[in-house]
């Protein structure tokens, strides 16, 4: 079966990573159905175990030489569109978990799209899953999530020299790149896409690294750090307004489950882990704050990285300079 999608996976194993049995059967089954790049960024013993499982049903690559940038992930996905051979893209974390259905919805929207973004949710649902559902159901209330996985045109992404890769917030820097080209971005809200959770030691480092990533997006930003005082001051002087606060917060969650569909995926328990969520950023947006006051960034696999993403209109006067062709 062919879908007319290539499937690019950036990935990188790390030092105690688990045996690969489950993905390597998942790969297999896309191999079938795509044309499936993997471009590993492991140490060399990995990239050889990799290899010898991989390379029978995938090009499996390491990242090119010529490509540099501060983020891995960016570096994977860019040397992955020199190598796919489709027009339409599918580009995942290797925790990404798509079925039929979806692979095919993806390619019909990427017909006319330059740009798709599905809606990831974590299925099995441990109670740190449920936790980060919360913050997936309370963006989907109030705009869009921001998944693992996005698709794209790759002759449009080609046509305008790739994104920035010394971010830390790829898939926002990837976003903003092709609007401020001009391309077609569709979001496809119920366009439901399964994403394993990551293990509990992988879940807390992360943490700090999504509460870095709201310096891409100022005004969110601003309103965390508010939120942290609030919530210390509603401890103290207010504990009903703060119960009532808590409440509201539900209430929005509840609404991002309902909202296109969402009831199909989303459980009915995450939305009242909404509250934690909110005050885990709240307090977090501070480390973010003195992190990049006193310089230093946020750390990601094995480096530093100080801008979380490029303001669109830095994107825009970049592009109005880039040579034609």
């Amino acid at each position: 079966m062919s879908l007319g999608l290539s499937y690019v996976l950036p990935i990188r194993s790390r030092p105690g990573d688990g045996p690969a049995d489950e993905l390597t059967e998942y790969l297999a089954w896309l191999g079938e159905r795509v044309d499936l790049v993997i471009v590993d960024g492991s140490e060399p013993s990995s990239f050889l175990t990799h290899h010898d499982r991989w390379s029978a049903f995938a090009t499996h690559v390491p990242p090119a030489e010529d490509v540099r940038c501060a983020n891995g992930k960016v570096r994977g996905v860019l040397t992955g569109l020199r190598t796919a051979r489709e027009e339409g893209v599918v580009i995942a974390d290797e925790d990404v978990r798509y079925d039929d259905a979806a692979l095919e919805v993806m390619g019909r929207l990427l017909v006319e799209a330059d740009l798709v973004r599905p809606q990831n949710y974590f299925d099995p649902l441990p109670w740190h899953a449920r936790w980060d559902t919360a913050r997936i159901l309370l963006n989907r209330a109030i705009g869009s999530d921001f998944p693992g996985t996005l698709g794209v045109r790759r002759s449009f992404l080609r046509s305008i020299g790739g994104y920035d890769g010394d971010v830390l917030f790829e898939n926002l820097e990837l976003i903003r790149t092709v609007t401020a080209a001009g391309g077609r971005v569709v979001d496809a809200p119920s366009l439901f896409v399964r994403r394993r959770p990551p293990t509990f030691a992988r879940f807390l480092e992360q943490r700090p690294r999504q509460a870095y990533d709201d310096w891409a997006q100022p005004l969110r930003f601003a309103l965390f750090l508010a939120t942290g005082p609030a919530i210390a001051a509603g401890i103290v002087r207010r504990p009903r307004g703060l119960g009532l606060a808590a409440g509201f917060a539900i209430l929005v969650a509840r609404l991002g489950r309902a909202r296109n569909g969402g009831r199909e995926v989303f459980d009915r328990i995450s939305p009242l882990f909404a509250p934690l969520w909110i005050g885990e950023r709240a307090a977090l947006a501070w480390v973010a704050l003195i992190r990049r006051v006193v310089g230093a960034g946020c750390p990601y696999a094995g480096t530093v990285i100080i801008r979380a993403a490029n303001r669109p209109r830095v994107l825009r006067r970049r592009l109005r300079s880039r040579p034609s062709g």
